[in-house]
């Protein structure tokens, strides 16, 4: 664990993956490439905060018009995952979609991490597509389509959350 500097010092995972926002267009854009076989869509849910922004990449590129949120709160100071809390659910009119399962709905999310998010969301919706950009193995089994796997004990800097400064090379301790 790496000590952060700041009101209350909090340790983060030694692995790290800053993701810029280049790349992480990029890796949208091939959930979306990989997405498009399996639709299409009637609507996409994006599970907030983090589904936002690939939410509406994919629904642009797959050309999906409506699009609703569940938002789902987890994370405590941004490190450490806390009691699993449902702050808005998905609207009637959506999950009402496929008989009542949401068949022909894509659920969207940056990452799915222990797969306790992506559970709560799969009982609300079972027969909708289940997609991440970015995947670690304990929540791995929950998603239909994800692009990049990474270790569980690595911690995905997104561009939203991160600001440029200088980062100390490997070999002098830098993460």
């Amino acid at each position: 664990m790496v000590p952060v500097e700041g009101p209350e010092p909090v340790a983060l995972p030694a692995k790290a993956f800053p993701v810029s926002w280049d790349q992480f267009h990029r890796d949208a854009r091939a959930l979306a490439w990989r997405l498009a076989a399996a639709g299409p869509f009637s609507a996409v849910v994006c599970i907030t905060r983090g589904g936002l922004v690939p939410a509406a990449v994919v629904a642009r590129e797959l050309d999906v018009r409506v699009i609703e949120t569940i938002c789902v709160s987890s994370y405590e100071n941004y490190t450490k995952q806390g009691e699993l809390r449902v702050l808005k659910g998905v609207a009637e009119s959506v999950i009402a979609l496929g008989g009542g399962q949401g068949q022909g709905v894509l659920i969207v999310d940056d990452l799915v991490d222990t797969g306790k998010t992506a559970r709560v969301v799969r009982d609300i919706l079972p027969k909708a597509h289940f997609a991440t950009v970015y995947a670690k193995p304990m929540g791995r089994p929950m998603v239909d389509t994800f692009i990049t796997e990474v270790s569980q004990d690595t911690w995905i800097y997104f561009p939203w959350d991160t600001g440029l400064a200088f980062q100390p090379p490997i070999r002098e301790g830098g993460a």
